[in-house]
């Protein structure tokens, strides 16, 4: 039988878990951009993930999530529009209570932002971690439960912690470099497909191995 890669397209990926979604098919903002197949998996309401998951998203900085994906229950993306002043007195957003302290809109307006928030490939993210404003994961990533991100994370890193301290790297740097040349996540779904085994457990040699010729 010919093999058939699985669809990046559908919502319920696993049939009788609503709880794992995919979340490209789901967001809507255009400030959001997920590649596919990256996942979120919540018992509550997984599909409510723009609105319960990534907080504070008033623009225009833009979250980007890469392909290949695995979001635990809880992971929360706090974006730019939670800063407050603390050159002054007090930290308190006095003009977004309205009335004539509204005229003074520009003291929280002219915040400086830290940028987009970018996530590679084959990124996990355990149970409640928390990524905050402006921060880069790097590809293939482990970011622990309960780590608040405050800081880039290398490539391969695994980094757990408030703050989120790196624990070690997954491979060295020369094997880093490979995999990043190597770039599964950007292979024909299809060759995917024929080497899901050694994706997922093979050696970085055997990877390359069976890496489809280029051009």
């Amino acid at each position: 039988m010919p093999l058939v890669p699985a669809d990046p397209n559908v919502v319920h990926p696993m049939p009788g878990q609503p709880r794992v979604v995919l979340l490209k098919p789901l967001v809507t903002s255009p400030l959001i951009e997920v590649g596919d197949f990256s996942y979120y998996d919540d018992p509550d309401d997984p599909t409510a993930f723009e609105t319960r998951n990534v907080l504070y998203h008033y623009g225009p900085e833009r979250l980007v999530i890469g392909k290949y994906c695995a979001l635990g229950e809880g992971v929360r993306f706090i974006m730019n529009g939670a800063n407050h002043r603390m050159d002054g007195p007090s930290t308190f957003p006095f003009p977004i209570m309205g009335g004539s302290w509204a005229d003074h809109f520009d003291l929280i307006s002219g915040l400086p932002g830290k940028g987009d928030t970018v996530v590679g490939n084959d990124v996990w993210f355990g149970y409640r971690s928390m990524v905050m404003p402006g921060v880069r994961i790097g590809h293939g990533a482990v970011i622990a439960s309960g780590a608040v991100v405050v800081d880039e994370v290398p490539d391969y890193g695994i980094v757990g912690g408030n703050p989120a301290k790196l624990i070690r790297r997954r491979y060295d740097d020369a094997d880093v470099a490979r995999l990043l040349e190597l770039a599964w996540w950007d292979w024909p779904a299809e060759h995917i497909t024929e080497h899901v085994r050694t994706i997922m457990s093979g050696t970085v040699e055997e990877l390359a191995a069976v890496a489809p010729p280029k051009g």
